[in-house]
This record gives C-alpha cells, structure tokens and sequence, in this order.
C-alpha cells in the first residue's frame, strides 16, 4: 500500500499480511534489520552531515525502532480495526484516483486488491483484541457503510467514466460484491464488541518515549515538553484575546465574521487559484524560498467519490508520489455550484471561507506549505529515506520520521506569510486562533497517552480551551488517541524551525539570507526537524 501511494507499483495487486503470522514474520525481520545497524556503531553529526549514505542509514534504523515498537506495544494493528478498514478502502481507492497508468492498466490490480479484501478483513476479529475503542470501533464502522457505497454506485460511476469495455466492468464488479461482503461482516461482528474504558486509548509512557525519541529525534523527554507547552498556550491565548478585543467582539462574533466573509458561488473556484497566485508572488518579492513550477489545479471531489469521501481519509491535498511522474497536480476541494440548494449553497461558501481557502488550502496546503516542501523533497532532497518518507498513506504518512518536518514547515510557512503581510486581519486572528489550537492538540497529546487525562477529559478541555464544538472536540480527541505523539510534530516541528531560524541569523548577522535558509532546510526532505538543525548548525558549532 505504501509503495503504491510512493510510486512503486509493483505491488499494487497486494495487501499486506496482517495476520499474526504475517506480523510475527515482519517483526522478526525487522529485529534482524536492527541487528546489524546496532552491530555498527552509531554515525556523528559530522559524518551524517558529510556522507547522506550515513543519514540515510541513521534514518532507516530510527524508522525500524518506531515500526517495532508499534508492533510491540500491541496498540496499533492489534487494536484499532479503523487501520484496517482505511487500508482495505485505500488499497483501491489508491488505484482509481491517480492516473500513474491507463485506467486499463489499473484495473488487474483493482480487482486483485478487491478479491483481496475478504481475506485481509477476516483476519480482524483473530488479530484485534477486545475491548476495543468506542471510538475507534464507531470510526471502522463508518469506513465500512461507506465502502458499501463506494465499491457499489461510486465504483460503478466510475467505471462508467472510465469507459474501458463490459467484460472488464463485469469482472471488476463481481470482485467489489465480495468486497462489500467482507465490509459488512466486519460491521457486523463489530457491533456485536463491548466498547472499552477510557484507560484503553493511551497508548502508554514507553511506546510515546520511544516515538519522540526516534521518531522525532526529540531530546527533551515529554513532561518538559508538556511544561514548556502549557508556558505558551496563555501566551498565545492572550494575544489571541487581545486581537478579538480590538475589534471590539467576542470570538463568536469573530466566528461568524469569517463565514461570512466567503466567495461568490461564482468565484468560489477561482478564489483558490488567484490566492495561490498571490501567494507565490509574495514569497518571490521577498526572495523567500526556491519555487519552481510544479502547479496545482483545484478541481473538485471527483462525482463518483462525493457521496463518501466525508467519512474516509480522503484528503483534499494528498502528497504526490515521489516516484510518479507529474506536471499539473489537481488538488481536490468540495464542490459548490448551482445545482445546490441555495441553503446548502450558503452553507458550504460560509464553511469553505476566505480565510479557510487562504490559510488551509493555499498556504498551508497547496502553495507554499506542503506543496512546495514536497517539491523540494521530490527535486533536492540529498536523503532518499527524506525524499518519500512524508508520502500521504492510507491512514498516515508512510514514515512517521517524515511528520515534524511536513508538518512544521507547513504551519511555520502560515507564519511567514502573515509575517510578509499577506492576510487580512481576520485572516490573521484565525491564524492566531489556529496556534492556540495547535498547543492544545500537543498538551492533549501528552497528557491522553500518558494517562494524565481522559478521553472524556481531553472532549472537554478542547470544548473549553480552544471553543471546538462538542462535535469537533470529539473527532479531535480520537485522532490524538489513534497516532500518539503525532499531533505533537504540528507544534514542534513549527517551533523548532523558528528556533533554528532565530540561531542562524545571531551566527550570520548580515550574511543570512532567508531563502538560503530555507533552502537548505528543504533540500533535507522529510527528516526530523531536530535532526535537520542539528546538521545545519553542526559547521557552526
């Protein structure tokens, strides 16, 4: 699955063995794996920053620690059966929304991948251990009503675009109806588990060190950073309280000025190219940072998926394989047009706003955050392990190494925008609002995996803290309960970036130049953002 979302293919007629032999077999290798780099010893700065043979090798043994440890620890495969059902969805899905090949190409493979999943999802209930999470159980069980649609109308709507003859629609179909078979056992057998106790959904001190240390090549341990997050959050809050106040409202008012504030049906579309237009020329007045042509088209949810993308992992922006080839990348949004009811019309323009698109989908996302980080990584990244490792897969990233540095420089890319004078001032408060957010998700994050707050608790404290609807607080909670240590790299890796940022001008005085720094920066890939300063700071020491 991985190495089909990367752009190796040849395995795309497989899913992976999850079953206890399959994992047991994996682990083992792994262990192997382990073995002879921990027979050698461990490589310096230095010589990691000379030889990229060295990082790579460095990267590959912290990525063999994590893979480990999640096998271990019994909190990953072993109990959540929403890894299951996103990979047996994506496995397919992968197939059908990138054009790597024809469509007649793909289509051996789809129906292997879907005789495939009856198999793969019997495996379940002899691998998943009870009790469950409520919440993950009800986030499976969703994925499975929406695999019953997608492989019925939305896999037939497609074919029907596809237009690739009536033998092959027969034989692809026949493989789906096994398929949704296998989906509804599964939702079945599901509603017949207990959910668990709140204590179920922390995944525990060891398994979260282990992940901050090689995941994130993080030194200070979790409660020193949970210390110095909860230092920041009413800092953060403060000034966020005295941007709303400035304006004389509350952050109701401020919320309902931001939805109202949204396109015309009409220039919806194009709202989206122009801000990234706009976005691109500001970062090139101010010399900010190497951005080639890789263009983005925004295009809507494809009409075969639009029905069900809402309850899947279906990412508007999803990481373009390393290893495929492109020019123009479409960037999918949710479709607004006239044949909307006018009430469904306003509720889509005011949830898609002009400080949604701005900041989400444009600087964040498809410009200057991820897009152009990933084009680095693709283009000039000198670590290979760095050039695939933040590739968008079925649940997550394909590396968990890859995170702090997809993810902190997209939020740290939000920052510089607003710090060369692109957003309007409530674009800037939302921004505002965004970093308290983010401070909070990392404080949950630490406190929920090492038992220091509930599920419950963490609901609550979203509710409280940040103003997230009961709703929202909830889907927030459960990812954090379902990736440990994984909404920590948002605010991490940002701060980490601006702290290296801060360190390279004090060295360089009038010398630094922000695009060098970016640059250099970038042209790592994907690697843990403590480890790129380290190496960048390495001829300074």
């Amino acid at each position: 699955m991985n190495a089909t979302f990367t752009g190796h293919h040849a395995f795309d007629d497989r899913l992976p063995d999850w079953s206890p032999a399959g994992r047991a077999m994996c682990a083992g290798e792994v262990r192997a794996l382990l073995d002879e780099f921990t027979a050698n010893p461990r490589s310096t700065v230095a010589a990691m920053r000379d030889d990229v043979g060295l990082l790579d090798s460095e990267l590959a043994r912290a990525n063999l620690e994590v893979r480990l440890e999640e096998h271990n620890s019994g909190f990953f495969h072993t109990r959540n059966p929403a890894l299951w059902t996103g990979e047996a969805i994506f496995s397919v899905v992968s197939l059908m929304i990138r054009d790597f090949a024809p469509v007649s190409q793909r289509m051996a493979a789809i129906t292997a991948r879907l005789n495939g999943i009856p198999r793969f999802l019997r495996e379940v209930p002899e691998v998943i251990r009870e009790p469950i999470p409520a919440q993950w159980a009800a986030r499976a069980q969703r994925e499975c009503d929406a695999a019953l649609g997608l492989f019925d109308r939305g896999l037939r709507d497609w074919l029907a675009e596809s237009d690739v003859g009536a033998d092959v629609n027969r034989t692809v179909l026949e493989a789906a109806v096994r398929a949704r078979n296998a989906f509804a056992e599964l939702h079945t057998w599901l509603a017949t588990q207990h959910p668990s106790s709140e204590a179920e959904y922390a995944c525990g001190e060891r398994t979260f060190g282990i992940l901050l240390r090689e995941g994130h090549f993080c030194e200070q341990n979790a409660m020193q950073l949970l210390e110095q997050a909860l230092t920041e959050l009413p800092v953060e809050t403060d000034r966020l309280t005295q941007m709303i106040e400035s304006r004389g409202e509350s952050w109701p008012d401020v919320q309902h000025a931001l939805a109202e504030d949204r396109p015309t049906i009409d220039s919806y579309y194009s709202r989206f190219t122009a801000q990234w237009n706009r976005c691109r020329e500001i970062a090139a007045q101010h010399d900010a940072v190497t951005w080639q042509d890789w263009p983005i088209r925004y295009v809507p949810i494809p009409e075969w998926a639009q029905a069900f993308a809402p309850q899947l992992y279906w990412l508007f922006y999803r990481a373009p394989a390393p290893l495929d080839a492109y020019t123009e990348y479409e960037y999918v949004v949710t479709p607004i047009d006239a044949s909307l009811s006018e009430v469904e019309q306003t509720r889509r323009l005011r949830a898609w706003n002009h400080s949604t698109i701005t900041l989400n989908h444009v600087v964040h996302h498809g410009a200057i955050g991820h897009h152009v980080q990933n084009w680095h990584a693709r283009h000039r990244s000198t670590s290979r392990i760095g050039a695939v490792a933040a590739v968008d897969c079925a649940s997550r990233i394909g590396m968990f190494l890859g995170g702090s540095m997809a993810e902190g420089w997209a939020c740290y890319a939000t920052h510089l925008m607003e710090e060369l004078g692109m957003f309007t001032e409530l674009e800037r408060i939302s921004e505002q609002h965004t970093r308290v957010r983010m401070l909070a998700r990392a404080i949950v994050d630490i406190r929920l995996h090492h038992g220091l707050c509930s599920f419950s608790d963490a609901v609550e404290y979203y509710q409280t803290v940040v103003g997230m609807s009961p709703e929202i607080a909830t889907a927030e909670a459960s990812k954090n309960s379902m990736f440990p240590c994984t909404a920590l790299m948002y605010w991490l890796g940002t701060r980490t970036i601006m702290q290296l940022r801060e360190r390279m001008e004090a060295l360089l005085g009038d010398s630094f130049s922000l695009r060098a720094f970016h640059d250099e920066l970038l042209s790592r890939g994907a690697i843990p953002v403590a480890l790129a300063a380290t190496l960048m700071l390495e001829p300074h020491a």
